[in-house]
C-alpha cells in the first residue's frame, strides 16, 4: 500500500469519526435565558417541541413526543435556538417518557426559573400504547 492510499485511508476514518457541526452544536448546547422585557407582568409563553425523541431503556426502540411547554416567566425567558439545541441532545439517550419529561423540567426550571413551568410529553403510541407525561412547577413566592 503506498502512502498515499495510507493517507486518504486515515483521513476517511478521521472524518466518519468527526462530528458534523449540527452534531457538535447539539453536544455543546445548553439552556440559554436572556432578561425577561416585562418583567413584573404576567404573561404566557408557549413552546412547541414536535420532533423530540429518545431512546426506551430497555428495548433501545426509538420513542417518538411531542413537547409542549408552557411557562410564566420571572426574571429570564429562554432562548429558542437552545432549547431546540437542548431538546435533540435527547436523541441518543436511553430514558424512559416519565423521567426524561421530568429531566426536562428539572433543566428548565435550572436555567429560567419561571414563576410557573407546565410541561406535557406526548408520546407516539407503540405496541398500543399512547403514553402522556404532564409535570408542572411554581415557583414559591417568599412573603415578608
Amino acid at each position: 500500500m503506498s502512502n498515499s492510499q495510507v493517507k486518504s485511508s486515515e483521513t476517511e476514518s478521521v472524518t466518519n469519526t468527526e462530528l458534523k457541526y449540527g452534531e457538535r452544536e447539539i453536544s455543546e448546547g445548553q439552556l440559554i435565558t436572556f432578561p425577561n422585557p416585562r418583567p413584573g407582568r404576567s404573561y404566557q409563553i408557549n413552546i412547541v417541541l414536535p420532533e423530540f425523541t429518545c431512546k426506551c431503556p430497555f428495548s433501545g426502540y426509538p420513542d417518538f413526543a411531542t413537547i409542549d411547554l408552557t411557562y410564566v416567566p420571572d426574571q429570564s425567558v429562554v432562548e429558542l435556538k437552545s432549547i431546540k439545541l437542548y431538546i435533540n441532545s435527547y436523541r441518543d439517550r436511553y430514558i424512559s417518557h416519565e423521567e426524561s419529561v421530568n429531566q426536562i423540567l428539572d433543566d428548565f426550571v435550572a436555567a429560567c426559573d419561571p414563576l410557573s413551568v407546565h410541561i406535557k410529553g406526548d408520546f407516539n403510541p407503540r405496541g398500543n400504547v399512547h403514553t402522556v407525561v404532564e409535570v408542572h412547577h411554581h415557583k414559591h413566592q417568599q412573603t415578608n
